[in-house]
Order: C-alpha cells, then structure tokens, then sequence
C-alpha cells in the first residue's frame, strides 16, 4: 500500500500482523511510520493498494502526542475508564488515579495513554512513539506491560528507540518514505 494525505508519504508497504504478536515499525524520522497507523485508522488517505482487515477488528490508537482533553477536569481513574481500560494498574498508574490529568506531565500522561489502550477490549493496539517523555522507570515498566500481552492481542509499535524495538519485538519492519 502507499499512504499518505494530499499526496502519498510512505510505500510501498506490505506487512501482517498476528493475535499475540509485538510488530515494530522502524525507519528514519519523515519516513511515514505515523502516517501509515493513521492508514490503520482511516485517519490518513490510502493512495494504492489496500489494508486487508476484518471489519469486527477493534484497533486502540495511542499517538505520537496524545492530546488532552481541552478544559475537562478528568482524573486518571476518568479517563481510564471513559476509555475502557480493564485490569489492575502498575505501581506507576496508581499514583496518577486520583489525579487530574492537567497536572501531569507529559511523560505521565504518555503512560497512562499507553496502559490503557493495552488494556482496552481491543484485538489490536497501535502505538506511536510510546516511550516520548518516559522516563527508565516507564520505558521499563511499558516494556513488561509488552512482555505480558494477551495471546489474543497484537501491537504494532512504532519507534525511533532501536534498542527498545529490537528486546520488545517478536519482529520488526522498517519503513521507507515514499519516493515518486
């Protein structure tokens, strides 16, 4: 498939994923990664080919900046909830339960973004640069949340972290930008 918005930034590409599976998305900054899980999601345009999905296919979608809801006062326990998140936190969510979201920072809310849609009823689980703004502790504990996925979850994870990709992967893919 090539994707992309008025014109196509990334193709062509090729690739499945399966039920228990860590796919991970590398390639250079600019090369489309984000655009094709926008692809995913009938957020950005497909130009030629297809994505081939069941239509009964949940998909969870944590971006590149997750955006916070503009003036409402939600605590994370809210916005876990409105997003259907299920389980029981990690000692780094609890804290930030009866917290307001407009208080934490960044890094904390890229966090709390990433455990719910792990933990959301989906079948798959796009994430976008989730270790933006975590720190070891984060990076750590969103690797073990990886380690623990459902046989019946798959994740397609893009990141510009090599290192991370290649521990918490069972494969990888790397993306070239689209060239005319």
């Amino acid at each position: 498939m090539v994707a992309g918005y008025s014109g196509p930034v990334v193709g062509p590409v090729s690739f499945s994923v399966r039920a228990g599976e860590v796919l991970g998305l590398g390639g250079a900054n600019g090369a489309g990664k984000s655009t094709l899980l926008k692809a995913l999601t009938g957020t950005a345009r497909v130009h030629s080919g297809r994505i081939l999905r069941d239509p009964a296919v949940r998909l969870a979608h944590h971006r590149q900046r997750p955006e916070r809801p503009p003036e409402l006062p939600l605590l994370g326990r809210e916005l876990l909830a409105l997003l259907d998140a299920e389980g029981e936190p990690p000692a780094l969510i609890r804290p930030l339960m009866d917290r307001p979201i407009a208080e934490m920072s960044g890094g904390q809310y890229q966090f709390l973004q990433a455990w719910a849609c792990l933990n959301s009823p989906v079948d798959v689980v796009l994430l976008d640069e989730p270790t933006n703004n975590l720190d070891g502790e984060a990076i750590e504990a969103l690797g073990a949340m990886l380690g623990s996925l459902s046989r019946e979850r798959a994740v397609i994870l893009v990141s510009h972290e090599q290192a991370f990709l290649n521990e918490h992967c069972h494969r990888r893919h790397d993306i070239e930008p689209w060239v005319s």
